[in-house]
């Protein structure tokens, strides 16, 4: 399904990937009741090995994924309740991101305890652009969001990784299903 590297070079584990590709698209299809969301493809992580797939194939690959099941659900909520049902699905999920973006500056997400973080400066701007978005002052994609990257920074200067990556999850989750 996707190319792999060389032998000599680090890919994903063929095997976990396939898998899980097979589980999605049996998902996707209705086939089994599986339950899988975009959450589930957002934080997917596979095992690597030498000669394993091409990471940029696969990551795309997800990134399409994710597309296709918020894309579903979306049908499924139309259908249930129409357009309206579909947004207020999506404006609940943008209110779980409100309480870090009325935060000030500077404190809307933990410095790490030791090592680097992401530049609270540059990640603040990018909160700024989504405040924008939500007052309808600005434009701001899912593919802004999902393509953003930040400085390394340390101390009081950083914000702790895991926790933003988890933010602008949702915010792309919110973003693609508005899209």
């Amino acid at each position: 399904m996707f190319s792999t590297v060389s032998k000599m070079k680090v890919g994903y584990d063929t095997e976990d990937v396939d898998d899980f590709f097979a589980q999605a698209r049996e998902t996707y299809e209705g086939v089994t009741a599986d339950i899988l969301t975009f959450r589930d493809v957002n934080t997917c992580v596979f095992e690597t090995q030498r000669g394993g797939y091409d990471p940029a194939e696969v990551d795309a690959a997800l990134e399409r994924l994710e597309v296709a099941f918020i894309a579903k659900e979306r049908q499924f909520h139309t259908n249930q309740g129409g357009q309206q049902a579909w947004m207020a699905v999506m404006a609940e999920r943008a209110q779980t991101l409100y309480p870090r973006l009325q935060r000030p500056a500077g404190e809307r997400f933990e410095s790490p305890p030791k090592g680097p973080g992401y530049s609270k400066e540059e990640v603040d701007y990018l909160c700024k652009r989504l405040i924008r978005f939500f007052e309808g002052k600005g434009k701001l994609t899912s593919a802004e969001v999902r393509s953003a990257t930040f400085s390394p920074a340390r101390g009081r200067n950083a914000y702790e990784e895991m926790t933003v990556d988890a933010f602008l999850a949702r915010a792309v989750e919110v973003l693609l299903g508005v899209e």
